[in-house]
């Protein structure tokens, strides 16, 4: 596996996101077994990049992470996020980026992560009430006291990165970016470059849709993420088949799958950008982490390049108002 750098940190081209071991999607939850093994083969095939949350579950898969990473903590770049639970408010779901709410939220990660300190504290989402150098200022005393070693935001505009940036440096952004959602080329990801930052890119298989796996909603249970995602219902569903039928034919012309075409995609974007795609299953984070080795030709970087856009939405409206603050 070859490495990065992305901002300050050193890592993995490839990273692991572990949210759908516990949350969202169709599965969660029901073999932590295979979790953890996902995450042991992971590491065993050098990724070093490994992301979580406390409101994934809420908290259960930072547990689960804990108890995976027992004696293979070092040479773990470890990522979770903080701010989607107000703690104050007893624990409910409610943004609350507050310097208190940070310090109640970082000990408990710590504490359930099995851990001394987190190397990237992630704030999940901008907190409209809390201003960001507030936020920030907090961040930084974490890293002076040796809770954290570096911060990050998530989902954040180009006007709050700076203002955070000008407190404490920012190690990181994560976004969501994949061949069906751009928005950080819009700018975001110039005023990363500007200042140095590394962009950790999320959901790049677009929540399993660029896979091709996906051909029926019918495949979701009730309590699935993408029920009621603009992207994967009514006609919509049905025009961004022509997405994913796109990306299977471009991955027959390069001997891959699916799943690799869309990575190889982003790692040709830039070496400051490193993609963390979600499994639960060992077979996914082998084909995932075999993306490394996939070079695409430039016409088919050109085809992917200019495929039309996706429709509906990439979060309900809700959410939506969450991004780019």
């Amino acid at each position: 596996m070859k490495h990065v750098k992305l901002g300050p940190l050193w890592v993995s081209r490839i990273g692991l996101g572990a949210m759908g071991m516990s949350a969202a999607y169709t599965g969660a939850g029901m073999n932590d077994h295979e979790s953890i093994r996902t995450v042991h083969r992971a590491l065993d095939l050098g990724v070093t990049l490994v992301d979580t949350a406390e409101s994934y579950g809420p908290y259960l898969n930072e547990e689960l992470l804990g108890r995976a990473l027992v004696g293979r903590r070092d040479g773990v770049v470890l990522s979770t996020k903080f701010g989607r639970i107000s703690h104050a408010r007893g624990g409910v779901r409610f943004l609350d980026s507050s310097p208190a709410n940070i310090r109640t939220a970082v000990e408990g990660s710590l504490k359930r992560l099995r851990t001394e300190y987190i190397d990237v504290y992630v704030q999940h989402r901008v907190d409209p009430a809390t201003p960001i150098e507030d936020t920030a200022g907090a961040l930084a005393g974490l890293v002076a006291e040796g809770k954290i070693r570096h911060i990050g935001l998530s989902e954040a505009g180009s006007a709050t990165i700076r203002r955070a940036h000008a407190v404490h440096p920012v190690a990181v952004v994560q976004s969501e970016y994949s061949l069906w959602t751009r928005d950080v080329e819009a700018g975001v990801l110039a005023t990363l470059r500007e200042l140095g930052i590394g962009l950790v890119a999320s959901s790049p298989l677009g929540h399993g849709f660029l896979t091709g796996a996906i051909r029926s909603t019918d495949q979701f249970d009730d309590g699935d993420w993408r029920k009621n995602n603009p992207r994967f219902t009514g006609t919509n569903f049905d025009a961004n088949l022509q997405i994913a039928d796109h990306i299977h034919t471009v991955a027959t012309a390069a001997g891959a799958t699916a799943a690799q075409v869309a990575l190889a995609w982003l790692l040709a974007k830039g070496d400051d950008i490193v993609p963390i795609p979600g499994t639960k299953r060992v077979t996914r984070v082998q084909e995932n982490v075999a993306a490394d080795r996939l070079e695409l030709t430039p016409e088919q970087l050109h085809s992917l390049d200019n495929l039309a856009p996706a429709c509906g939405d990439h979060h309900e409206a809700d959410d939506l108002r969450l991004l780019g603050r």
